[in-house]
């Protein structure tokens, strides 16, 4: 079923299995650290951006599983990826299950699509690691892609995160014991994602001790240390712990010996047991796989999301560096903010822009409160952009972005 079909599935599905009363509806207005900001707007004009553009995200790209009460983020929605017929990715359904626990409330429909996206989770299993996701599925029948039976670990991270919220939102009472199921995701992750000799998150459940080239790499933007929180209060396992450090001490040596001028991360990091290092070109996806570019974009927001929430200086160290240098960089002109840089020298690697960068750098503005002119440039730039100006990964990475920046993000623990 495409996406013309979904108000009369969600219909029939909301007959089949009503819902249960939301716990922490949409807007919450959480009071996040003492000393961050928020775009200097009032409160309903925050609330009306954010639920207005998960409207147009949720019509653009929730679509009907090839199961009648599944449901999955079709990410190639407006673009061709290289595999012609792929429709899912692990991360993209990671995102949506987040997205849809958190807008609940402004949603009277969101309890009957997340079941529906866990339902498509469970049925799409790495073949590696039960418990975690194959990283992508193709068209027509929603089986996995060739090649894309094993898990990335980005989309698992926020899926197991999702399911800590729908526990706190529906409770897990109903047909699906979401505490139960998150466990159990949470153990799959330390199982098959996590390097438990160092402590440091693989790529994948692909990534083994056999092969030290990935075993000792990582992508900083699967660095989500407010999940890990969530993972440890839900589990009592203070290995998280352990994981927060390393994601942290990494950041700081990356920083320190290969981006003191501007704060940036790449999107993939080798010899993490040794001393950590920008990967080389090529070395999982593009040329540009030791600079800052669309894996690393997402660096910002899940840096400030952590500060927001713990208020650990770790990051806020971390994140002054970056915004102040994007600062400058640009003359506090958000629509200058370029789609990609080279590290050392901030040098422009392409000169596009996109979404999946100026909202992330619109979250790290909240650390602050030197930033708060810069962050009234970037929220008006971001909530004016219309879902058809960008695709599936700048539109999602912005919705949740809104979410966080209208004061609405809030954690399971």
């Amino acid at each position: 079923m495409e996406r013309h079909f979904l108000t009369t599935v969600s219909f029939w599905l909301a007959l089949s299995f009503p819902a249960s009363a939301q716990q922490f509806p949409f807007p919450q207005h959480v009071r996040y650290t003492a000393q961050t900001i928020k775009p200097a707007v009032v409160q309903v004009v925050l609330d009306q951006a954010t639920t207005d553009f998960y409207d147009a995200w949720k019509a653009r790209y929730l679509v009907n599983g090839s199961v009648t009460n599944e449901f999955y983020v079709h990410y190639s929605a407006d673009w061709t990826p290289e595999l012609k017929n792929a429709i899912s990715v692990s991360e993209g359904h990671g995102y949506g299950m987040v997205i849809v626990a958190l807008m609940a409330g402004h949603d009277p429909a969101a309890q009957i699509y997340f079941d529906g996206l866990f339902r498509f989770y469970t049925n799409h299993p790495s073949r590696l690691t039960p418990g975690l996701m194959g990283w992508q599925q193709v068209s027509p029948d929603c089986a996995a892609a060739p090649d894309g039976d094993d898990s990335a670990t980005d989309g698992d991270l926020d899926i197991a995160y999702a399911l800590l919220l729908a526990d706190r939102q529906w409770g897990s009472d109903g047909q699906i014991n979401y505490l139960v199921e998150a466990k159990k995701t949470i153990a799959a992750v330390m199982r098959g994602e996590i390097n438990r000799e160092i402590w440091s998150v693989r790529l994948g459940d692909w990534a083994t001790p056999d092969d030290k080239k990935f075993y000792y790499g990582t992508r900083p933007s699967d660095f989500m240390m407010d999940h890990f929180r969530a993972f440890q209060h839900a589990t009592e396992d203070t290995n998280w712990s352990r994981v927060t450090d390393e994601c942290y001490r990494v950041i700081a040596q990356i920083q320190s010996r290969f981006s003191p001028q501007t704060g940036l991360l790449p999107d993939f990091a080798v010899r993490l047991d040794t001393a950590p290092a920008p990967a080389a070109g090529h070395y999982l996806e593009s040329r540009n796989d030791g600079e800052f570019s669309y894996n690393a974009c997402r660096v910002p927001w899940r840096l400030a999301t952590d500060f927001l929430i713990s208020g650990d200086n770790r990051a806020l160290v971390a994140l002054n560096k970056m915004n102040g240098w994007i600062q400058t960089l640009t003359a506090a002109d958000p629509a200058k903010i370029n789609a990609g840089y080279r590290l050392a020298t901030g040098k422009n690697i392409g000169h596009d822009t996109s979404l999946a960068f100026t909202a992330p750098f619109a979250v790290s503005a909240m650390v602050n409160p030197t930033n708060q002119i810069w962050l009234d440039k970037l929220w008006r730039h971001v909530a004016s952009r219309k879902i058809g100006e960008d695709s599936y990964f700048g539109n999602s990475i912005k919705m949740i972005c809104l979410i966080v920046l209208s004061g609405n993000w809030w954690t399971p623990q």
